[in-house]
Parts: C-alpha cells; structure tokens; sequence
C-alpha cells in the first residue's frame, strides 16, 4: 500500500477525474501500439530516470524523435492489443502538477509482466501532459 504524503494541495473531483482521463486514453493508445498519438501526449524534452545493470541511477532526456523511436522499438510489432491492468496512486502537488505511482500489469501474446513506475505530468491549457517518467531497469537503455 502506497501511503500518500501531505503535499499541501487537496485536489478536486475535477483533478483526479481529468487525470485518470489521461491515463486512460494513454493506457487505450498504448494498447494499439500507437506512439505518435502517445507522443502528442507528451513534454518533450522528456526526462527519464533509471537505474542500470551496474545498479547505478541513470538520467536523460528524450527529444519526439528519440522517444518515438525507442518506445516503436519497445512496445514492438505486431496487431495483438498490449492490455494494462493498473492501479495508480497520484499525489497532487498542485492543480497542475502531479506524480502518478503506477503499479501495472501488461499482457501482450499471453505473456504478463508487472510493471512499477512513476510519472511526473503538468497541466498546461487544461490538459496533462507526462514530462517525466520513472521506472527501474531501463537505464542501459537510455
């Protein structure tokens, strides 16, 4: 059980219902494997944090390009739907910035794998945007 810290911001109905629309269409585009409309979704530069086979915390930063790239790469090829059961744990640092705690389950050609990672998103015009993701595992990659 995640247990939230106080962050100094009480969202509203409005905040979490309109972040959990985000995560939905995002969850729905990454199930059709379509990263251009996931990159729409995004901050970019992007930042990524990891750690990497050495155990050492890695970082960088993603331009469109790169993350199109590697996430077509990483998702792979193929028509089978990529489906994501999720429980997401958001802390709301103000009515425009937030950090999602997900704990997932991702089954794609009857293979899962848990998934735990954290997102940071901003509003911007009304909308959420990821800006930066967190996840252990990747940082070889980066």
């Amino acid at each position: 059980m995640t247990f939230l810290p106080d962050a100094g911001y009480v969202p509203t109905d409005e905040d979490r219902a309109s972040l959990e629309a985000w995560f939905a269409e995002y969850d729905a585009q990454s199930a059709k494997r379509n990263v251009e409309r996931m990159a729409e979704m995004a901050v970019f530069p992007l930042n990524l944090v990891s750690d990497d086979a050495a155990g050492n915390g890695r970082s960088a930063q993603w331009d469109r390009e790169q993350y199109v790239a590697t996430m077509t790469h990483v998702m792979g090829e193929g028509d089978e739907d990529i489906t994501f059961e999720s429980t997401r744990t958001p802390v709301f640092l103000s009515a425009s910035m937030a950090v999602v705690f997900s704990d997932s389950t991702m089954t794609r050609a009857g293979r899962t794998q848990q998934l735990r990672y954290a997102d940071i998103l901003i509003r911007r015009d009304g909308e959420w945007a990821f800006q930066t993701m967190i996840q252990g595992g990747w940082g070889d990659n980066l």
